[in-house]
């Protein structure tokens, strides 16, 4: 059994309510946080002042929150630089555990807080401190019968936390005299409580009792049906407490958008829900990312788990190599980015914006990419000119099918109806992209323009691809991989960078480039991830399938060195793709 002690944590002063001294420190500026910080530290003194009248739904109970406090002085780190040693609350960890076990409802006395969000930049320990929630919730909270989960979109992604609790058992000579392990189970003897690993991919998720659930890394979670299923599956119990922790997304279509919306919605009084207890540590608007000075705003424990030159090597590779800056943010700045990994600074992409006199085109040879996409959406084929420079002049073009129309506009918010009155994209009729009006758009671009060859991915061809060939156009199928797209990747990239990329301001082909998410494979080779990108990037992987075909033609002779209907070079045609 678990009793509480007359101690005081680090930062907090002798007799003081715990976590006090964090939320004042922060208030007072002589701790530098985020202003959502500063909105829970605001709410946590503001509603503690009315609670100490004896006023309000809620008190807050100080020898509730060191009952938790105390229970933690039984958990040891189990890996690392601290591995032995006593858990050691950091102050904003001690804020965190007052508040959520410290709040108690004024009817029953029972727990205010029944859903928490933490999120922070990685590596501030968020899953030890889950970890050891959820011990807590399973061993030190006096519940019977206490069912806890460790939870994820696969039962592994669940594992890493609750490993790692199985591990601070280990460690605790008190506790692992208490608490039986067998398996992934933690279980007390003599008693119904449980501590196990559940993931979205478990056999059942049928007659669940819980009591508490750590909701691991909910940027990653696909959908909302395992939340959904651990939520309903509380009503029986009289406190339970969902515990999220996670780094920021990209996606705001997310589960984790949405929580993470409502939980700023509630910090800012915009939305009242006395059960939400949030902490979200990010940079603010404006701050530069590069500035250490507001680098603990989004690392709450700098100097401690998160090493500064770490964060400093990983600033610098943000800076020199673009792919890498929405990274950075996301992971170590927890700042929500546009896409999985923003590929180009959309404002050095728009400095290639000049307009372009298309008659000056006409009769140049030029090389096409054709994405074709699926029959139901959005069509691209774009032609790409070589410079006297070294650089490239883009001119792409669109289809949609035009009853898809409206349904993008309203559902998706895309601006595809102005697109097509100024004459950026062309609407086909029905429900599939027409490809006959495709077929006949190209013949004449290839009759106004000498458009050597049309790359296409060979993985998505279709009739019309033979039509095509039979109307006179040399088709060179090009995969979609890392060994065909790497070398046209990087080298958009460093056309981009070195303003020889002249694409006119398209601003559909703009959208697409902005919606670019990165996939790196561990040599470092990068190419477009389709199903991580937040919308189409159709123009932009069909300008890498044209400039992949430019990259070859230049290492072997002219770059538009080549017969018609000739066999393509075998040499970016590996089946590993």
């Amino acid at each position: 059994m678990i009793r509480s002690r007359t101690s005081s944590r680090k930062g907090q002063k002798s007799g003081e309510s715990p976590g006090m001294a964090y939320a004042q420190g922060v208030l007072n500026g002589d701790i530098v946080a985020g202003r959502l910080v500063r909105l829970a530290c605001e709410r946590h003194i503001r509603e503690k002042a009315v609670a100490d009248k004896g006023e309000g739904l809620f008190y807050f109970s100080d020898e509730a929150a060191q009952h938790a406090f105390d229970f933690f002085r039984f958990l040891r780190h189990s890996k690392g630089e601290w591995a032995g040693r006593e858990f050691e609350l950091s102050p904003w960890e001690q804020f965190i555990i007052a508040a959520l076990f410290g709040w108690r409802k004024r009817s029953d006395h029972t727990r205010r807080f029944r859903t928490a969000l933490i999120e922070t930049a990685r590596k501030q320990g968020k899953s030890t401190l889950a970890a050891a929630i959820g011990l807590y919730l399973f061993y030190g909270d006096g519940e019977p019968g206490a069912e806890v989960y460790t939870s994820g979109t696969k039962k592994d992604q669940a594992k890493i936390v609750h490993s790692e609790a199985v591990r601070m058992i280990a460690a605790s000579p008190e506790l692992r005299r208490a608490i039986g392990t067998f398996k992934d189970r933690l279980f007390v003897e003599g008693t119904a409580s449980k501590f196990e690993p559940l993931g979205a991919d478990s056999d059942t998720l049928d007659g669940l009792n819980v009591h508490g659930a750590i909701c691991d890394e909910i940027h990653a979670w696909t959908s909302r049906k395992l939340w959904d299923t651990l939520e309903t599956s509380t009503g029986s119990r009289r406190q339970p407490l969902l515990f999220e922790i996670t780094t920021a997304g990209w996606d705001r279509n997310s589960f984790c958008w949405t929580q993470h919306a409502h939980a700023i919605s509630v910090l800012e009084g915009n939305l009242h829900d006395d059960s939400v207890f949030a902490y979200v540590a990010s940079l603010d608007e404006g701050d530069d990312p590069f500035d250490e000075a507001v680098w603990i705003k989004s690392n709450p424990n700098l100097h401690v788990s998160v090493k500064i030159e770490n964060l400093r090597e990983q600033a610098e590779k943000a800076k020199q190599i673009p792919s890498q800056l929405n990274a950075f943010l996301r992971f170590r700045m927890n700042v929500w980015t546009e896409s999985h990994s923003r590929w180009i600074d959309l404002d050095i992409w728009d400095e290639g914006g000049a307009p372009i006199d298309i008659a000056e085109l006409e009769g140049r040879e030029c090389i096409g990419g054709l994405d074709l996409a699926t029959t139901m959406d959005l069509t691209a084929f774009v032609l790409l000119f070589s410079d006297d420079d070294g650089g490239f002049t883009v001119l792409p073009s669109f289809w949609i099918p035009g009853d898809n129309v409206e349904k993008r506009v309203t559902r998706d918010h895309v601006p595809y109806d102005v697109w097509i009155r100024r004459g950026l994209v062309k609407e086909t009729d029905g429900n599939v992209c027409d490809y006959d009006v495709v077929r006949e758009d190209i013949k004449d671009l290839c009759e106004r323009f000498r458009v050597k060859e049309i790359a296409f991915d060979r993985w998505n061809s279709s009739q019309l691809v033979t039509q095509l060939q039979s109307d006179g156009a040399t088709m060179v199928p090009v995969g979609l991989g890392f060994a065909s797209m790497a070398a046209p990747t990087k080298e958009c990239e460093k056309l981009v960078l070195g303003r020889k990329l002249r694409h006119g301001g398209n601003p559909l082909l703009r959208w697409n480039v902005g919606n670019v998410a990165i996939k790196i494979d561990p040599a470092g080779n990068q190419k477009p991830d389709k199903s991580k990108s937040a919308e189409k990037i159709d123009g932009l992987v069909a300008l890498l399938l044209a400039l992949s075909r430019a990259i070859v033609q230049e290492s072997t002779g002219s770059i538009y060195d080549v017969t018609p209907n000739s066999e393509p070079e075998p040499v970016w045609i590996l089946p590993d793709e």
